[in-house]
């Protein structure tokens, strides 16, 4: 009998550290979507533009392996960015992405040629943390304004941000090493 009762207070600890953890999760959620500067309703409409845009994308490309397409929106600011093998690629993956609803602007910056390797992912998603990282501990950054995306050492900079915060942030993102170019996608308030 005691080893019933032992068995159902490890089964529901582990479960409560579930709970925990899903807890902690969408708190930290909720305190993200609570200091963007972009509405609820803007933050859900960027994530519906990014899946209709990538599912668009891939109405144009199929599914090639020597294609690679990423999607970001921002306030309605796209983002388009990858390796595609042709212009006539790059050109129709932007026709698609434009007649999605919500779209206010895009930034096409897809590249002809091979996908990146996974070496290159990896030190791109290093670049990412150290520039985001480097700009939540900017004093005169909201950095928790602020998307980084790194593509092949290219780090693009978007969100809603005053003329200063740009200038920071831009600065603060070209000297971490590694990084080869920053791309400024702002929307100025």
């Amino acid at each position: 009998m005691n080893n019933k009762h032992l068995l159902a207070i490890v089964v529901s600890s582990v479960l409560l550290q579930g709970c925990a953890a899903a807890v902690v999760a969408g708190t930290a959620g909720a305190v993200t979507s609570a200091n963007d500067r972009r509405t609820i309703g803007s933050q859900i409409d960027d994530n519906n533009i990014e899946i209709k845009a990538t599912l668009a994308i891939k109405e144009v490309t199929g599914e090639r392996k020597d294609t690679n397409a990423t999607v970001v929106s921002y306030n309605g600011i796209v983002l388009l960015l990858g390796q595609v093998p042709s212009e006539q690629l790059k050109s129709m993956s932007q026709t698609a992405v434009e007649k999605v609803q919500g779209v206010r602007r895009l930034h096409n910056q897809l590249r002809v040629g091979s996908p990146t390797s996974i070496t290159t992912q990896s030190h791109d998603t290093w670049l990412t943390s150290k520039v985001k990282s480097q700009l939540l501990a900017a004093e005169n950054v909201s950095g928790s304004n602020i998307k980084v995306i790194t593509e092949n050492g290219e780090v693009f900079l978007m969100g809603l941000v005053n003329k200063t915060e740009a200038e920071e942030a831009v600065n603060i993102a070209r000297n971490i090493s590694g990084v080869e170019r920053v791309i400024k996608v702002f929307e100025y308030i």
